[in-house]
């Protein structure tokens, strides 16, 4: 599932807001903005939500405060992919709901910086008191600021929703005027929602068991412990402000933000005293005392209340101290309290890199969740096939299927994201996922693009598989195959040790580059242990760290025909140890994700010798690993299919195996998590 932080604008598109205009077409970037604020009464779509009041009582804050323009960034205090529903302040004041976009107020104007996957939806979704601006970057917002805002006044923003990044860059942009930055702690918006703001999640934080867990939470606080005694610049503490960081750090899962299973939190860790910035009432009698079994002692966490982090982190930053932090998600409602020289800042926390390589346990249990989770997907997909020409299927509802398939699996914990179910020119869209009131009919004249993935206790999957029931074109089987064969190149690469992903993508997208194609977004990221779907820093972007043995990313190339129909082929693979020739530290892919290719779309004529043998051998792996478990489950009916779509290809003809060498191969082992 490609991601905005791989070069794509963020995954969840709804590109048609509501369905009052059917079905969904693709954007025209040089339409005219569908509401009409020229005329009295102006024209507004009846999906425009009416923002003046919510304007109004904003205004008041600003006043109060003295600030002639207000910033809203769509983000939490943590730099979250996924928000609750508090923190959809950019939502409320402007009525559209995207998930991309800055809001800006002054007193006599609003607007909204969005990108161009969003301005239909921008349009439709609000009134006349703001403005559309068709662009993104900081700097065009800023030069907007220098427009509206006198000589001498003060753009507001809340400290806790600016990365260290964006701080500093609108710090520059209007460094030279008259206007200066003020951080403001009490969140406006915040003020201006009153009692209608949702309330602080109260659902339970919980410890995973150790059976899912690759170490004890002890062990994890003895490590970074020690990268702090090693570290050069001579840290005294870490301070963690991403989710998945705390999460990981005690193996703590909770329920607070869609489609992660975190909890609002904070960690400060220093040698002998370790304060975890919770919401208390959410911990139960069990998971306190799984938290102070060593009390008193260095391995005692100290409970502190979330909304006090600001204020011990600056008493903390008063003493003789050194405080290491990862600048990518400390925001700088946290940065501005500490002194520059008490700062060590690196790119990511010593937590963010460790939990990036994982463990021989870890790599176990993510590689038996996509095992459970390709019997679901499989499962679904002979659904399809059955139901598919039957015109009984909508993109909407097979998602919602294939959603109730990976609950039946066993540790089973929802999706890990808002599946992708796009059909035909929708698939065009790479990030389009349907809504109960706006989908397509699922048709066997059109490809189907299915991007999905669920979160397991042992672990979290991302896999997206495109198919064609009919026939298609030979262009579609051609894209298809270059697709293809962009995932098997850079699936089989062996390359050096501590190679850059972004050295790497260039192989994912060759055979497309040799006919003149390509695709618009990244070619992977990493994946967490029932953490996140997207979890940093690994991929293949030049953010990334160094590709490193025991490191989880996904590969998916992709293309995408404007209008028409969209490919994209996404795997997860764990980094191992390659064998070669000569002695030297070499690394390959392993790919984990065990669900077969549509060979209705394959050109076999378009892949090389390699390539048929690298299929083959993935095929007989995914016959070993899943056929034994959909026999052990009597499915039998998808133990045919897979026997059907895992066949040998061959570059002249379809080799045939009995379904009885199938069974053999499942008589061989059960295949058990040992979890």
């Amino acid at each position: 599932m490609a991601w905005a932080r791989w070069g794509c604008c963020p995954w969840l598109v709804l590109f048609c807001a509501l369905g009052a205009w059917g079905r969904p077409k693709p954007v025209d970037l040089r339409g005219e903005d569908v509401r009409n604020c020229s005329i009295s009464p102006p024209y507004l779509p009846v999906t425009a939500v009416n923002t003046t009041a919510r304007l109004t009582a904003l205004r008041q804050q600003m006043r109060i405060k003295n600030l002639s323009a207000y910033i809203i960034p769509e983000t939490d205090a943590h730099m979250s992919e996924y928000i609750g529903n508090r923190d959809k302040r950019r939502a409320w004041i402007t009525g559209f709901t995207g998930s991309a976009g800055t809001a800006v107020v002054t007193m006599g104007k609003a607007g909204l910086w969005t990108d161009s996957r969003y301005w239909t939806q921008a349009e439709r979704q609000m009134d006349c008191n703001w403005e559309l601006h068709k662009e993104v970057d900081i700097t065009s917002i800023a030069t907007w600021l220098l427009t509206e805002v006198p000589a001498g006044g003060s753009v507001g923003f809340d400290p806790f929703l600016f990365s260290i990044g964006s701080w500093e860059s609108y710090d520059l942009a209007l460094k030279n005027s008259n206007i200066k930055l003020a951080s403001t702690t009490a969140n406006l918006v915040d003020l201006a929602w009153g009692s209608e703001k949702p309330l602080f999640p109260s659902q339970p934080i919980y410890a995973l068991q150790d059976a899912f867990t690759g170490s004890t939470w002890q062990e994890k606080v003895a490590d970074i412990r020690s990268q702090m005694r090693k570290h050069r610049k001579g840290p005294t503490a870490v301070l963690l402000s991403a989710l998945d960081e705390t999460a990981w750090l005690f193996n703590l899962r909770g329920s607070d933000i869609p489609y992660n299973p975190f909890f609002y939190s904070y960690t400060l860790l220093t040698d002998s005293c370790i304060r975890l910035f919770v919401n208390k009432d959410c911990l139960d009698s069990e998971t306190q005392k799984y938290l102070n079994s060593s009390c008193p002692g260095s391995m005692c966490v100290q409970l502190e209340d979330y909304s006090q982090v600001r204020g011990i982190v600056q008493t903390y930053a008063s003493g003789d101290v050194k405080i290491w932090i990862g600048t990518s998600y400390t925001t700088y409602g946290l940065y501005e309290v500490i002194p520059v020289e008490k700062l060590i800042e690196d790119t990511y926390s010593p937590v963010m890199v460790t939990k990036a390589v994982k463990n021989s346990k870890e790599q176990a249990l993510l590689r038996a969740s996509h095992v459970r989770d390709a019997v679901a997907v499989i499962r679904y997909l002979v659904w399809l096939e059955k139901n598919v020409p039957k015109g009984t299927v909508d993109e909407f509802s097979g998602a919602q299927w294939l959603d109730q398939f990976r609950r039946e699996e066993a540790f089973s914990s929802g999706p890990s994201f808002e599946t992708i179910s796009a059909s035909g020119l929708n698939a065009a869209l790479a990030h389009y996922s349907p809504t109960k009131e706006q989908h397509r009919k699922l048709s066997s004249d059109e490809m189907y693009l299915l991007d999905s993935g669920g979160q397991y206790w042992d672990g979290t999957t991302d896999i997206t598989r495109t198919i064609h029931w009919g026939t298609p074109s030979a262009f579609q089987k051609e894209a298809y195959t270059r697709v293809l064969i962009g995932n098997i190149n850079l699936s089989r690469l062996v390359f050096p040790a501590s190679t850059s992903g972004r050295v790497m993508e260039v192989f994912a997208r060759r055979a497309l580059w040799d006919v003149g194609l390509n695709y618009g977004h990244g070619t992977g990221h990493g994946i967490g242990n029932f953490l996140c779907v997207h979890e940093w820093p690994v991929g293949f972007q030049s953010g990334n760290l160094p590709m490193a043995k025991g490191m989880f990313t996904s590969i998916e190339p992709g293309y995408y025909q404007d209008g028409e129909f969209g490919i994209r082929l996404e795997d997860v693979a764990l980094v191992v140890e390659a064998k070669t020739k000569y002695p030297g530290s070499y690394l390959t892919f392993e790919v984990v994700s065990l669900v077969p290719y549509d060979r209705n779309l394959i050109d076999v004529s378009l892949l090389s010798p390699e390539h048929l043998q690298y299929l083959n051998r993935y095929y007989q792996t995914i016959r070993e690993k899943v056929g034994p478990v959909l026999q052990q489950r009597l499915l039998l009916e998808e133990l045919e299919w897979l026997q059907r779509h895992t066949e040998p290809l061959s570059a002249r003809a379809p080799c045939t195996a009995s379904l009885a060498s199938l069974l053999a191969v499942s008589s061989l082992s059960i295949l058990s998590w040992s979890v």
